[in-house]
């Protein structure tokens, strides 16, 4: 260990971003591969829930009925999706919106994300999540599918099913959603850095890294600054 080496700056990285979004699975592939650039850096990553569907049904609806509710026409949601595909490829993510047949509520997937918290899995699981609905378009408002998705990272789904059972947490992912558009997040992914810096959507590495520098600078001046009468 070299003794003279200046201490690694520690951020924290607040990720407000719904299960159900395109551009938070993109953001989030991006806010990793910006951090593995970083080794001089030590994030604590918090995952923040925000529902863009704050009225979908817990049992979630058909994906035909949601596509036409929100962007009123299959055409406009088929564009928007190809364009979407294609910047994830560059990204080595594959989004299959075909397989999709249900449009689910994200709020169990929430509640899952922080059950795995407790066991240090919390990013093993959105990632999982992600995939298993972008990808495999699997119903992640279905019990049954978190619960191998904990499996699958590692986790007891049979004590995941248990906990999704429950009301525990649900409160709290709405909580924290209300929070969220209090604090003017209307949109997602937001990355709130060190509770001080902010930046929306899913932008690319160089952006976010430019912006874990400016935290950084500050985290490291911020001992002096609180020292001063």
């Amino acid at each position: 260990m070299n003794v003279l080496a200046p201490p690694r700056a520690r951020l924290t990285i607040e990720v407000v971003h719904d299960l159900v979004c395109p551009w938070c699975h993109l953001g989030v592939r991006r806010l990793f591969v910006t951090l593995r650039r970083r080794p001089d850096l030590v994030c604590d990553v918090v995952w923040q829930p925000f529902l863009l569907n704050p009225d979908m049904p817990r049992g979630g609806m058909s994906r035909y009925d949601y596509v036409i509710r929100k962007f009123g026409g299959e055409e406009r949601a088929r564009r928007l999706y190809a364009s979407i595909t294609e910047i994830g490829r560059a990204q080595g993510l594959l989004f299959r919106f075909d397989r999709i047949r249900r449009a689910p509520s994200s709020v169990d997937a929430h509640r899952l994300v922080r059950w795995a918290d407790r066991f240090g899995r919390a990013a093993e699981a959105v990632d999982a999540v992600f995939h298993a609905y972008f990808t495999e378009g699997k119903d992640i408002g279905e019990l049954a599918v978190l619960s191998v998705i904990a499996g699958a990272i590692g986790l007891d789904g049979a004590a995941a099913r248990a906990f999704l059972q429950s009301d525990i947490e649900t409160e709290a992912v709405h909580a924290d959603n209300l929070r969220a558009h209090r604090l003017g997040i209307n949109g997602v992914p937001c990355f709130i850095i060190s509770g001080r810096h902010a930046i929306a959507g899913a932008q690319e590495p160089e952006v976010i890294e430019r912006l874990l520098d400016v935290a950084a600078v500050d985290a490291a001046e911020a001992p002096e600054a609180g020292g001063e009468e």
